[in-house]
């Protein structure tokens, strides 16, 4: 009853907080006369309802749009429909920015710290029970937390809009309707989007805004809550929270990321950290104007003020100085002052502690078939080419493995190499400048992806011992990627046979005994179903647990985790805190991306709530000495019978010859090369026919969520559980549900995605004499699901335990809906015969909807 009360009241405080307030600003921000067109903001409203009887009475997106212009314009030529179509796209675009920024002003009402500093209760409770004591004084030994920020292209605003959408937002807090006026007309005139795709690096400069704003003070905030409990209970603090960065150092089927590319970015993050470091100094300067600090307070600023300012400064690690030099600060303070402002240097001292002068670990990664092809060649370099039989690529696994010799050398290499051969070898000798320069952990990590077999990563280490990298000081963690089924089903067996291994059994003692394994969600999807690809990582977990517990290794996961459930986001914390005694969960680390960054770390207050929330799951799972439930015989068994299921209904799908061509005629999948939001192609092997191995996970779940069916988050799932049903075995699917945390989570995401979908938006492509009977096949697996999701769960409505999301996701879906609808019309005329011009002029169209759709779905892509 209790837990009933509080989600009515979070219903309503958002009803009051977030709906109404959007209503009235909304109301305020329609008669904003921004562009050419006239009375434009009057317009909308009544296009917006026509949109929603059109979906209602099943109309096509083309007759409700010559409808409506045929009813409320007087001019309807083509270039006068497309130009009141974008200036309603532009529109919609900021009134999804205007949500958010409602949406986020109210975050701290809606969210109740319910779940706050579970470190501090659980410490408390330690105090009369000297064996949980001394477990969770282990567990806040070994326990960690990295977010990763990756560049994955579904985060569109640029630092000007981010500044605007955090202005709007604490102007919405407090209800400043002046100055929410001045930036909604800020708002109407400022650019959200690039003219022409960005580089690496400026997708590094767009995602360090996040650092700077947010992460800089949130990470620092949590990490000094952690000191204070700890310091409460007399133990000794720790750094808990560690940042990593893929832009500039993934360039795993980005050609456009380049050694040069790498070393910028990891000089921009030193620089745009230290601007930070002397931002607070400024601040700690201001305060302390005392005798006796003279010199130190001198030294610091000078240092600080040349490593913010100075492009020309030789990088040094020079963290160690400094902190030195503030605590000399800090005890002149305790000791002749009073104490006075001595919590201002402890504030920069914890900040210099947990970012070091690297600011984020820059993560390495390439494909794995890449690096077969760098040791290949050099392979065929003096002295190297002794070292090998000319038929090393006919060998078997264990035939390879035991030619490799691991010998330092200076490889002399005669003939020139392709771009990603040379990228590979500049990347492995940049890295050393990088951690001399920043500090090791500036660049620490180099991640195989598509690792398919123990020698991708012994043939990798070669790579560093043949460019400049000693066996004694090969400072560098490697980090097999798992994605596929088949690659998750054969992980555990590489690990053996790597921790087996002598040299890299060397390797890791020399790294003490830490290994990293990442494990992706996004391609397990694309290649199985939702449900197999859950499954297939938490099998592969827990045996590689096993695998790493049977060597001593201590083992963390790297969980690729993109936005939408399908490709591993939704209720991330929820995953985490499930997890029993057989997987490994003392080192959390997971990668953000997309429009996750924003909806769950744009704020300050909302980075440290998912920070908090991530840090309380794994130390509640470590607590716990539970056995997983998913373990026991008749649990394991219905989920291998339903991922199975799910498996080969999702397979047979994909196998279905109108697959891909449905995908490519009414989504924009053909179109998003086009959009000029990322570095990256949509598919790997670009010059190629499309193809769907080739095809990027995050393409393949955006063209599925912009047809708002987002099949990836579902399919299999109610063929899965229909048939369990029909086979008797319901009540043990019923009881898996109940007492497994983390099939409740599954389910529980696969909802979330079901409620994003709205199948009446395609409901007249039934009529399509050559798609229609597909689109049934979708329709009716869709329908299917719900209806035994609801049955499993107890529920009359999706998302029924989540009121507040599910009316944040109804009233997104509402506002987005006319952009839904200008896509499909876009993509309709391009089927027609049409001059280039006109082709043009819809396929830019197309385009521009996919970022409200996208942004508005905050984890869609």
């Amino acid at each position: 009853m209790q837990k009933l009360r509080a989600k009515g009241q979070r219903e309503s405080i958002f009803n009051n907080e977030v709906v109404s307030r959007f209503e009235l600003y909304n109301s305020l921000f329609l008669t904003l006369p921004f562009y050419k067109i006239k009375d434009t903001g009057t317009l909308l409203p009544l296009f917006i309802k026509y949109c929603e009887d059109g979906v209602h009475n099943q109309d096509t997106p083309n007759h409700i749009i010559n409808a409506f212009f045929k009813k409320y314009t007087q001019n309807n030529s083509n270039k006068d429909i497309i130009d009141l179509l974008f200036r309603f796209i532009q529109y919609i675009e900021r009134q999804v920015v205007l949500f958010d920024a409602v949406e986020d002003a109210s975050f701290n009402k809606l969210n109740a710290a319910d779940e706050h500093n579970a470190l501090l209760s659980y410490l408390k409770k330690g105090v009369d029970n000297p064996e949980l004591n001394t477990k969770i004084e282990k567990l806040i030994e070994d326990f960690s937390l990295r977010l990763v920020l990756t560049a994955h292209p579904t985060q569109f605003y640029p630092g000007s809009v981010l500044s605007i959408i955090t202005d709007l937002t604490a102007a919405i807090r407090i209800n400043d309707i002046s100055t929410i006026h001045l930036l909604l007309q800020q708002l109407g005139k400022t650019p959200f989007f690039n003219k022409k795709s960005p580089t690496p690096v400026d997708e590094a400069l767009s995602l360090a805004w996040y650092l700077e704003n947010v992460f800089y003070f949130a990470a620092a905030n949590i990490q000094s809550e952690v000191d204070r409990s700890l310091n409460d209970y007399n133990l000794e603090s720790r750094k808990i929270i560690e940042l990593g960065f893929w832009p500039g150092g993934d360039r795993d089927g980005n050609p456009n990321v380049h050694a040069e590319s790498t070393i910028q970015v990891s000089k921009m993050l030193r620089q745009i950290l230290f601007r930070c470091y002397y931002r607070d100094f400024r601040n700690l300067k201001r305060r302390i104007t005392f005798r006796g600090v003279e010199d130190p307070i001198a030294i610091v600023q000078d240092v600080l003020y040349k490593n913010a300012f100075d492009p020309n400064i030789e990088m040094e690690n020079i963290c160690e100085a400094l902190v030195e030099q503030l605590n000399t600060i800090k005890k002149t303070l305790i000791d002749n002052h009073d104490g006075l402002f001595s919590d201002l240097a402890s504030d920069l001292i914890r900040k210099i502690n947990l970012y070091g002068c690297h600011f984020a670990s820059l993560d390495i990664r390439q494909d794995s078939r890449v690096l077969r092809d760098v040791h290949a060649y050099c392979r065929q370099s003096k002295p190297i080419i002794s070292l090998f039989p000319e038929n090393y690529e006919d060998l078997s696994e264990e035939e390879k493995i035991n030619t490799l010799s691991f010998k330092s050398a200076k490889v002399i290499y005669s003939d020139p190499a392709d771009p990603l051969t040379e990228d590979t070898l500049q990347t492995i000798a940049e890295i050393k400048q990088m951690q001399q320069s920043n500090g090791e952990l500036a660049c620490h990590r180099f991640i195989i992806s598509n690792c398919q077999q123990a020698s991708d990563i012994l043939q990798l280490i070669e790579l560093f011992l043949w460019n400049g990298w000693e066996e004694d000081n090969l400072s560098i963690d490697f980090v097999p990627l798992f994605e596929t089924v088949h690659d998750l089903a054969g992980a555990s067996k590489i690990m053996d046979t790597l921790y087996n291994h002598p040299f890299y059994k060397k390797h890791l003692e020399s790294r003490g005994n830490k290994q990293d394994i990442m494990l992706g969600f996004s391609d397990s999807t694309k290649d199985g179903g939702y449900l197999m690809a859950n499954w297939s990582i938490f099998n592969a977990k827990v045996a590689l647990t096993e695998t790493s517990d049977a060597h001593n290794i201590q083992l963390a996961f790297f969980d690729g985790r993109g936005g939408p459930p399908s490709r591993g986001g939704g209720k991330t914390h929820r995953f985490y805190a499930s997890m029993g005694k057989e997987i490994a969960n003392k080192n959390i680390q997971l990668t953000i991306q997309g429009q996750t960054i924003s909806s769950q770390y744009g704020s300050i207050d909302s980075a440290e709530f998912n920070i908090e929330q991530l840090i309380n799951a794994g130390i509640s799972a470590g607590i716990k000495e539970k056995h997983n439930i998913l373990l026991d015989p008749v649990h394991k068994n219905i989920l291998d019978l339903m991922a199975e299921e799910s498996y080969n209904s999702f397979v047979a799908l994909r196998k279905h010859p109108l697959f891909l061509s449905y995908l490519e005629k009414f989504s924009p999948l053909t179109l998003l090369s086009k959009i000029t939001i990322s570095s990256r192609p949509v598919k790997r092997n670009s010059g190629e026919a499309l193809k769907l191995e080739d095809l990027r996970a995050i393409s393949f779940v955006t063209a599925w969520s912009q047809l708002k069916q987002n099949i990836p988050g579902f399919y299999g799932v109610g063929t899965a559980l229909n048939t369990q049903d029909k086979n008797g075995n319901w009540d043990k699917v019923v009881k898996t549900y109940q007492e497994s945390g983390y099939f409740k989570t599954i389910i529980d995401n696969c909802m979330m995605s079901m409620s994003k979908a709205d199948f009446a938006v395609t409901a007249h492509f039934i009529n399509d004499q050559e798609y229609g009977q597909f689109w049934k096949i979708l329709y009716d697996e869709f329908e299917l699901s719900k209806k035994m999701l609801l049955k499993l769960a107890g529920h009359e409505t999706l998302m029924e335990n989540y009121p507040v999301e599910k009316r944040s996701i109804a009233v997104r879906e509402k506002i987005v809906l006319p952009l839904v609808l200008i896509q499909h019309y876009a993509l309709e005329q391009l089927q027609n015969e049409i001059t280039d011009e006109e082709k043009q002029s819809y396929e830019k169209l197309a385009i521009r909807t996919v970022y409200g759709i996208v942004n508005a779905g905050r984890n869609l892509a």
